[in-house]
């Protein structure tokens, strides 16, 4: 059964505070519960329309563009909901807030956002936390088994500044891993193209690949134990999953890596208690000099890689790092 949501055409000016995102992503979210196929259709068939002419996707909307949205029947059944626990997890999670943007220490485990099979991710439970809040997106990307500082705009502006902080490198993004190995003598640079690619199933891989796109991590040494070394990697490229590429590129795979790690060093990690991926965004940085702002902040690592620390240091040195 279904009935009308929208039963008549609605035309609505474009603020400044909207203006730079693609119509596809406006439109995502302005239907919600509109399957992501459907919004394709009404644009492709041209029933959306700014200015009364046909867009693209892609279409980036301006100050003051007309948008006109037609009739949209969505099914009575609505999507999936945050639960209560995975919102709690949200609501003692912000590490910073302020009137244009908000800080998460993302929990490991949970992606960023809904799709590839899942119902909701951070930024669905976020917005099902805030339900009065009237915009919240995300500034960049987590891996879903990466813990974390994760940038949420609360405002258009915002999202664009930051957008161009991150595209001339001025944000300061830093992350705590656990290698494989002794990892004390380098390298320290990683400089490798990274290009990805599907596997069977739709799995995503990435791999060093000569014509794929520039990649740059800088590491840094800051303890070893047996058969581990604990490092800060500092992006200065933001490539799918290009921490965990480099280091296994370095010969150094990371702890609980099931994609590019050692099945015996994992096994080994596991035996210790392990059961996530060691790769913590422990913190982030950036200066906005327009409104005179210096953002810093840090995500302290979570009780179960403390533990995991704790008990490598305790373990003996029997040469062999």
């Amino acid at each position: 059964m279904e009935n009308l949501d929208r039963p008549i055409v609605q035309w609505l000016d474009i603020s400044a505070e909207q203006a730079g995102q693609r119509i596809d992503n406006f439109l995502l979210r302005f239907l919600k519960g509109v399957p992501k196929s459907r919004i394709y259709r009404l644009l492709r068939k041209g029933e959306v329309r700014v200015n009364k002419g046909r867009i693209k996707p892609e279409y980036r909307l301006k100050t003051g563009d007309q948008v006109r949205i037609p009739p949209v029947r969505v099914s009575d059944s609505k999507p999936a909901s945050p639960g209560g626990q995975s919102v709690q997890k949200l609501a003692d999670a912000v590490l910073y807030e302020d009137e244009r943007l908000l800080v998460l220490n993302k929990p490991a485990g949970m992606a960023v956002h809904g799709g590839s099979g899942l119902s909701y991710g951070v930024i669905e439970a976020l917005r099902a936390l805030r339900p009065a809040a009237p915009y919240l997106e995300l500034v960049h990307r987590l891996d879903r088994g990466t813990s974390g500082c994760l940038l949420i705009a609360k405002r258009r502006s915002e999202l664009r500044m930051l957008h161009e902080l991150l595209r001339t490198g001025e944000v300061d993004k830093r992350y705590l891993l656990l290698a494989q190995g002794d990892w004390s003598q380098g390298p320290y640079r990683v400089s490798a193209a990274l290009k990805k690619n599907l596997l069977r199933g739709g799995e995503r891989m990435v791999r060093v690949d000569e014509d794929g796109k520039t990649a740059l991590t800088h590491f840094r040494f800051l303890d070893s134990y047996e058969d581990a070394s604990l490092m800060e990697a500092e992006l200065k490229t933001g490539r799918t999953h290009q921490i965990r590429v480099h280091a296994a590129y370095a010969g150094h795979p990371l702890a609980g890596d099931d994609k590019y790690g050692d099945t015996d060093f994992n096994r080994r990690m596991r035996s210790l208690g392990l059961k996530r991926l060691f790769l913590h965004a422990h913190t982030v940085a950036f200066e906005d000099n327009e409104r005179h702002r210096n953002i810093h902040v840090s995500a302290p690592l979570s009780a179960d890689l403390r533990k995991l620390i704790q008990q490598l240091e305790e373990m003996p040195d029997t040469g062999q790092k």
